[in-house]
This record gives C-alpha cells, sequence and structure tokens, in this order.
C-alpha cells in the first residue's frame, strides 16, 4: 500500500466503514445471476474499501486483483452478508498493508466458509420466522380492510432486520481485526486456509446435493433399477458428476458460463425426452 493509502485507510473513521457495510450488505439481491448469484452485489459493497486502500494509479493491478477477488461465486441470505463484509474489509486492510506475510487466498477461504453456515441461520430466521410473523399480522389486518397491515409489516421486518445487520458488520470488522492480529501472532494462517478448504469442500458438495437434482429413470423390469444401483454406490452420483463436468469445462476457459448454462438447458430437455435422466 502506498502512504498516501496507508493515511486514508488510518484517518477513515470506523463509522464510515460500518455504514458502507451496512448498505452494502442491503443490496445484495441487486444484480443477481444465475452464474455467480451474489458476487457483483458483494464486490459493489467491497469497491470503496478497495479503492480507499489502493488510490494511486501505479496499483491499478493490485486494485484489480482485489476486484477480481469479491467477483467469485457468492451467495448468502442478505442480512448476514454484513458479517462477512466486516470480516472481508479487515482482511483486505490487512493485506494491503503486509502483502508479504499475508495470504489473499484466506479472504475467498473465509467468505467460502461462511456463506454456508450463516445462510442456514440467516434463512431461518429472517425468511422463516421474521417475515413469516410480520406477513401473518400484516395479512391479518388488511383482510380487514386496515391500511395499518402493510405498513406494520414492513415496518417488523425492517425494524429486525436493520440493527442486526448493522450489529453483524461492527461484529465482523472488529472481531475480525483481532481474529487476524491473533492469527499473525500465532502463525495460524496455514491451519486456517486448511480448516477454509475443508469448509469449501463442505459446501460445494452440500450444494451438488442439494441443488443438482438429478436421476436416472432406466431400468430393465422390476429387476434392475439403475437409479437403486447407483445410489447403493453413492448416493446423489449423478448431481456430482455432473458439477464435475461443469466445473471442468469452465476451469478449461474454452467455453463461456453462459453458453454451458444454455447447454445444460438444452442437454437436459433431449436426455429427459429420450428417458434417461429426470429431475
Amino acid at each position: 500500500m502506498s502512504e498516501k493509502g496507508l493515511e486514508a485507510q488510518r484517518n477513515y473513521p470506523l463509522n464510515k466503514k460500518l455504514k458502507e457495510i451496512f448498505w452494502g450488505s442491503w443490496c445484495m439481491q441487486t444484480n443477481w445471476n444465475y452464474e455467480r448469484q451474489m458476487n457483483t452485489a458483494f464486490m459493489y459493497g467491497m469497491s470503496r474499501t478497495i479503492d480507499r486502500l489502493y488510490p494511486d494509479p501505479d496499483e491499478i493491478d493490485k486494485k484489480k486483483e482485489a476486484y477480481r477477488r469479491h467477483l467469485e461465486f457468492f451467495n448468502i441470505t442478505p442480512q448476514c452478508a454484513a458479517l462477512v463484509f466486516g470480516i472481508c474489509m479487515a482482511m483486505e486492510e490487512e493485506y494491503a498493508e503486509n502483502p508479504d506475510t499475508f495470504d489473499p487466498a484466506a479472504i475467498s477461504g473465509v467468505k467460502v466458509a461462511l456463506m454456508g453456515p450463516l445462510s442456514g441461520i440467516g434463512d431461518a430466521l429472517f425468511q422463516g420466522t421474521i417475515r413469516t410473523i410480520a406477513m401473518s399480522i400484516g395479512i391479518s389486518l388488511a383482510q380487514r380492510g386496515s391500511i395499518i397491515g402493510p405498513i406494520l409489516a414492513a415496518l417488523i421486518s425492517i425494524g429486525t432486520s436493520a440493527p442486526i445487520t448493522w450489529y453483524l458488520g461492527k461484529l465482523g470488522y472488529t472481531k475480525g481485526q483481532e481474529f487476524i492480529r491473533q492469527m499473525s501472532e500465532s502463525n495460524l494462517m496455514e491451519k486456517l486456509m486448511f480448516v477454509c478448504s475443508i469448509a469449501g469442500l463442505f459446501v460445494i458438495g452440500g450444494m451438488s446435493a442439494s441443488l443438482a437434482n438429478l436421476t436416472t429413470p432406466i431400468k430393465f423390469g422390476e429387476a434392475f433399477v439403475l437409479q437403486d444401483v447407483l445410489d447403493g454406490i453413492m448416493p446423489k452420483m449423478i448431481p456430482l458428476a455432473m458439477t464435475w463436468l461443469m466445473y471442468f469445462i469452465i476451469k478449461s476457459g474454452k467455453v463461456k458460463p453462459m453458453v454451458v448454462i444454455v447447454g445444460c438447458f438444452i442437454a437436459g430437455i433431449i436426455l429427459n425426452y429420450f428417458g434417461i435422466l429426470a429431475c
């Protein structure tokens, strides 16, 4: 980091950082896409931090590197994104100040490790509980012709989400700084990367099993059902195989992701028509 960036970082008020985290979290559904879902929204939330850390034209390569890092796949309950924003902001600051001792891969690793567990908690709390309660009260009043119904539903949703989002952002940033200091003093970076890689594999495995719901209806009489045979060897074998196939195709760089998505639609229709795959 240049002297200009270092000075800007040290003089930047904590309250402004927390506002960036807060408002960035409220934009998480913006520009949602099928390829990487909330990646552009997350990068937008991190963009001011990155611009502040690398203000000089000579640091354009570092800025591009940071932008690319936060354009990776990301998906999370929007309110819980504040915690990840705070941690990533603290880690980006540490990396900018100490690029020789801090591994930037840890930033991506932490994002992958946190988005699965936080989404499980966040969906249950915000989508399954708070929103259900708010809509139940609002709808019951609206059915009686009261304008208070939708207003009260919005107030309950926003009144609970806003303070929790703010607190999670503050918790992520302040505790993230403490964690980074402890990690630097104890040389825990290698262990962190190992744990994050394991968590990442769990997340990818869970997504493959739950999102890619593919089976095969092929059978010969009642004696041989191919899907039962595959499940006996390894459950969810077909979704896993398709996930790895898509990974290697995209990783090769020869085929654009949108082409892969359209190809999957066409192949799915054809294979379903001929009774090879079902979903």
